[in-house]
């Protein structure tokens, strides 16, 4: 099975499962594809964050994050788009060869990087039809892109887009390896361009780029065992979160009910609260095994009022990602987020290399007591957690989505659906969503809620004392999750959101 937001990236990965490789093999493939048809959430300059784990839950998470440049900041703002916001490096490429190297060494893989990338890159130049999600994203940024040079000339709203530049950097990649993107000549012309428009990164910082391989969180719930990716990722939020909803019983309260929701919505508010601890551990500490302590968190679902909702003033954290997922014929497991961060990300496009770049580095903190302040070389904050559930010992659930501080509020949303109530993938991803705080379009702190939950229970949060807006059914506030299960027997369902463009395939 293989299931991602565009239905071009689940099908190159479809192929690879049927010629018989792996689930690792199959994501190369399908997010190579998914960096040319989805430009404005994910690409080659930007970030990879990948959880594989075997058919006997023997798992690992492996951090394609870009560090910061070598060169210290001298702004005392950081930018959020343009020039000044390339602080950082771009990790996914990096991440396809480390990942082949684990698959081949440890899962017996056999595919080389040269084949995978053929299904993008005859994509990038044969052309694509144009998907609703980058028109709505291409419309929504129409103001401020008229600003961002070279963009116009690459991406398109509607009709048929082609990235001749971009085919021949993945034929580059394909011929000479990963590395090429870090070392090589293309490394060279993609940096001088770069530099051209003002950005600080230099081939030195691309040559130290590196994929971290790390021991997942885990956390137990219900009857399955929780795996998230460390710091400097929000994985602990996520597990935070569903630890303290663990102390108010969802499966005993109705799941369409304004109580149910509000057990949720107060969870991810307990949760959220730590999140200014997150950092890079090699830089910052490492708070995971307090901010997970079972104690702990049964203290802040204690702290949780039934009957009134928490006021909530809290920072947002903005981004977009893309979120995919793979089981193969033995039972492996592996998903990954993609992302260039902000929609469109820094809008800074390499001409010579087709390559538009990340502006992960906004989200570091400019203030020097953060542990997620700014410093060279270091690893920012990190929305992106693709996760997976564990059940027996072996891999049972493998999930993620785009949305970036929306991330955590979703899986958890979707982890006490498919567990506590037993609902399967499609039913669970079709279900209302709500995202807490302010977002891109909406600077107020209230709980967006879709429409579909019905009139009864967003009146019954208010009462609660949430200001609960509604917004449209599936909306593209509520994010772009994935979803496969593997159930009794190895039988395996699984879907992609309703509000992507793409879907699961399974063979």
């Amino acid at each position: 099975m293989v299931t991602s937001p565009h239905w071009m990236a689940s099908e190159a990965g479809a192929r690879v499962l049927e010629r018989g490789g792996n689930a690792i093999e199959a994501l190369i493939a399908a997010g190579s594809v998914l960096a040319v048809v989805y430009p404005h959430f994910c690409g080659l300059g930007g970030d990879a964050v990948w959880m594989v784990s075997d058919d006997a839950g023997n798992a690992k998470t492996f951090l394609g994050i870009g560090q910061a440049a070598g060169n210290a900041m001298s702004e005392t703002d950081i930018a959020v788009r343009g020039a000044g916001s390339t602080l950082t490096t771009a990790c996914l490429v990096d991440s396809w060869e480390t990942l082949l190297t684990y698959s081949a060494k440890t899962w017996g893989g056999s595919e080389p990087l040269a084949p995978l990338l053929a299904d993008a890159i005859t994509v990038a130049e044969q052309g694509f039809p144009v998907s609703p999600s980058q028109t709505f994203w291409f419309d929504f940024r129409a103001a401020e892109s008229e600003a961002w040079p070279s963009f116009r000339d690459l991406f398109r709203r509607d009709g048929i887009q082609h990235q001749p530049a971009l085919a021949a950097t993945l034929r580059a990649i394909a011929r000479n390896g990963a590395r090429e993107f870090y070392e090589g000549d293309l490394a060279r012309r993609m940096i001088g361009d770069l530099q051209r428009a003002g950005s600080s990164l230099t081939i030195a910082d691309l040559a130290a780029t590196r994929t971290q391989i790390a021991e997942p969180l885990r956390l137990p719930y219900g009857d399955t065992l929780l795996l998230a990716p460390p710091p400097p990722t929000q994985g602990v939020t996520t597990l935070g979160i569903m630890g303290v909803l663990n102390g108010l019983s969802p499966a005993k309260i109705p799941p369409d009910s304004a109580e149910y929701y509000h057990a949720l919505i107060e969870a991810v508010k307990q949760a959220f609260l730590d999140r200014h601890l997150i950092a890079d551990p090699a830089f910052a500490d490492n708070a995971s095994a307090w901010l997970l302590d079972p104690d702990r968190l049964a203290g802040k679902a204690a702290a949780i009022d039934p009957s009134r909702a928490l006021a909530w003033p809290q920072p947002y954290q903005p981004g977009d990602t893309a979120l995919l997922a793979a089981v193969d014929s033995q039972g492996r497991a592996a998903c990954l987020l993609q992302s260039i961060y902000f929609d469109w990300g820094s809008g800074v496009v390499s001409p010579e290399t087709g390559i538009l770049w990340q502006n992960r580095g906004a989200a570091f903190s400019t203030d020097p007591s953060s542990p997620n302040c700014y410093q060279p070389g270091k690893r920012p904050f990190y929305t992106l957690n693709p996760g997976m559930a564990l059940k027996d010992g072996r891999p049972h659930l493998v999930y993620g989505t785009q949305g970036a501080d929306g991330q955590p509020q979703t899986l958890s949303l979707l982890l006490s659906l498919l567990i506590d109530h037993r609902l399967d993938p499609i039913a669970a991803l079709t279900r209302p969503r709500f995202l807490l705080g302010r977002t891109f379009s909406d600077s107020r702190d209230n709980v967006k809620i879709e429409e579909n939950i019905g009139a009864d229970t967003i009146a019954g949060l208010t009462r609660l004392g949430h200001e609960a807006i509604p917004i449209g059914a599936l909306s593209p506030l509520g994010g772009q999750a994935g979803v496969i299960r593997i159930g009794e027997g190895g039988v395996i369902d699984a879907a992609h959101d309703p509000r992507s463009d793409g879907g699961a395939i399974g063979l």
